[in-house]
């Protein structure tokens, strides 16, 4: 397993986050979803994450990310679905006219990496076993 740091901490936190705009509405077609990819790569990279997959369907988005834990995956979503919103609605005036905002207020994120729950628990009930 690879790990990050910065002068604080050592991670690994990757996530699986998925978004859809308003509605579900299927609006992210070329060349809008060309310009939402370079947005999130943008938008990650100038908060120090690591875009590892991402993926643009004309109704939703798949992202797989590396966040620092001290800046917190929902600060990240914020950002890109508020960069990127303003941005494309800008861009791209039809998004404007046929949707009220361009996403939704929500989204699922999931934990993605590391040892499987079972492992991590017998490792920290084990702790104590191993002082003695």
């Amino acid at each position: 397993m690879e790990y990050k740091s910065n002068n604080n901490v050592v991670y690994s936190c990757k996530y699986h986050v998925v978004w859809c705009p308003k509605y579900r509405r299927p609006v992210l077609l070329k060349p809008v979803d060309a310009r939402l990819k370079r947005i999130i790569q943008e938008t990650a990279a100038a908060r120090r994450s690591e875009v590892i997959e991402l993926e643009v369907m004309p109704d939703h988005v798949h992202l797989l990310i590396e966040v620092e834990p001290q800046y917190g995956i929902h600060r990240m979503i914020r950002e890109i679905k508020g960069i990127s919103s303003r941005v494309l609605r800008r861009e791209f005036p039809s998004l404007a006219t046929r949707l009220p905002t361009l996403w939704t207020n929500s989204y699922f994120v999931s934990t993605v990496g590391g040892s499987p729950l079972a492992i991590v628990k017998q490792y920290i009930e084990n702790q104590k076993r191993s002082e003695r």
